[in-house]
């Protein structure tokens, strides 16, 4: 009954999205005005970013009941959004009916599609066990169409699309999935994996695989802390983000700010464990600078209740900590173009292992027969990769074939202190806010 109320709702009053490249100068203002419901910022920042646009402001606004946000957004290449076929995207997605529907936990974004079968995959991380996996689904005649692997604090975590090696289908026989299953949990598992490996074939369908993998990252608690020494520490120091979590006694709610690097997604990145956790933002501020993010969040649980006590305030900032690292990489970036094949993936991180590369995190893609692959590598240390072992590892996959990008950018600058507490001060003074005349102060 309750849904059908929410529907009639929705209906009277429709989700309403302007797209605007005239108030701001160097960006694409998007207001989004709807009926608001648990998720519904997670969804909408979502789509932006599966269109890799950048997200470099944000002004949130959820109290009774309507959801009223701002987002300033630009391309890759730092441009206003300007193509109408992204433009006329937008606002069918945003706009649609079909969009602003429940999110269940561990299925959001499902599809129903056929194409693929879905294996997630959580265990210990250790050197050389992407080329394990890899392996174990070569020698199944199972091809690797598109995957995506995270590692954080010696955990490890992927969503992985493969089809059968012959038809190109989907794997359905139960008989041949529960040969994957064990022969996986077996690779994951290793040697007195402390933890439980854990693998899965998802329902028949296609999950958001950047979702899932922040669900199962947090599912398996990769948020609490491992002592391993001095090894493995070269994201420690100026890197780690500043999480703090403090209280608006005259609001009832609980503040939350985070300063760290700035990067591709990670809006997007916080949002998922705090809608994980079952927090709701009803008030925020996202400002983007030179190579530096700032976000500070008003949030309640969904009872309502701001956060009650000191072991609940660790734990947000552990886990939001968390979120922001699993996605950052002081790792060397290589590019692997080529034509796709049964066992590529295989053999390209077998060579990786035998040179003692060790893979933080890896993004696998096919389209149109054309393998598009990134590797994020470190040496089995933790440290920067040897140049000559790279260009010993080009000679042997192929000059035109792998391609490396070398990270020289700047260091950023120190984050200002004040800066977001003084842009979030005009938040509840801005009574203009929910006709979006806020935007132009900003832009």
């Amino acid at each position: 009954m309750e849904d059908e109320y929410e529907k009639l709702i929705r209906r009277m009053n429709p989700p309403r999205v302007i797209i605007d490249n005239d108030s701001c100068e160097d960006a694409t203002v998007i207001q989004v005005d709807s009926v608001n419901k648990h998720g519904i910022l997670l969804e909408v920042v979502q789509v932006l970013t599966d269109l890799n646009l950048f997200i470099t402001k944000a002004y949130i606004s959820s109290d009774g009941g309507w959801f009223m946000d701002v987002f300033n957004v630009i391309d890759r290449d730092g441009n206003k959004i300007r193509d109408k076929d992204v433009i006329g995207y937008i606002k069918k997605t945003l706009e649609s009916d079909a969009f602003f529907v429940p999110s269940l936990r561990g299925s959001v974004g499902l599809m129903h599609s056929k194409d693929h079968t879905s294996i997630e995959l959580a265990g210990t991380d250790r050197p050389g066990l992407l080329s394990e996996v890899c392996a174990v689904l070569a020698d199944l005649h199972c091809n690797v169409v598109n995957a995506e692997i995270w590692t954080h604090n010696d955990r490890a975590a992927a969503v992985v699309h493969v089809t059968d090696g012959v038809s190109g289908c989907a794997i359905e026989d139960p008989k041949r999935l529960s040969m994957i299953q064990k022969l996986l949990c077996n690779v994951l598992k290793g040697n007195n994996d402390l933890k439980t490996a854990k693998m899965m074939v998802s329902p028949p369908g296609d999950t958001h695989r950047e979702r899932r993998l922040h669900q199962i990252m947090f599912d398996d608690r990769d948020y609490e802390k491992i002592d391993k020494g001095e090894a493995g520490k070269v994201q420690e120091g100026n890197s780690r983000p500043c999480v703090s979590v403090s209280d608006c006694i005259e609001k009832d709610y609980t503040v939350i700010t985070m300063k760290s690097k700035d990067r591709p997604k990670l809006l997007f990145d916080t949002l998922c464990t705090l809608t994980d956790m079952q927090y709701v933002v009803f008030h925020g501020v996202v400002h983007t600078g030179r190579m530096e993010a700032y976000q500070e969040y008003y949030i309640r649980h969904v009872d309502g209740l701001p956060v009650s006590s000191e072991a609940e305030r660790e734990r947000v900032m552990k886990c939001l900590e968390a979120a922001i690292q699993r996605r950052t990489s002081e790792a060397l970036e290589l590019e692997l173009c080529t034509e796709d094949r049964v066992g590529l993936l295989s053999d390209i991180t077998r060579i990786f292992r035998e040179n003692s590369l060790c893979i933080k995190r890896a993004e696998i893609s096919t389209k149109g027969g054309k393998a598009n692959d990134t590797f994020y590598v470190t040496d089995v240390t933790g440290n920067p990769v040897d140049p000559k072992i790279i260009d010993s590892i080009r000679q042997q996959i192929g000059q035109t074939i792998l391609h490396v990008r070398w990270n020289s950018g700047p260091s950023p600058e120190p984050p200002q202190e004040n800066t977001m507490s003084f842009l979030f001060g005009y938040f509840f003074k801005a009574r203009t806010f929910p006709n979006f005349k806020l935007v132009r102060s900003y832009c």
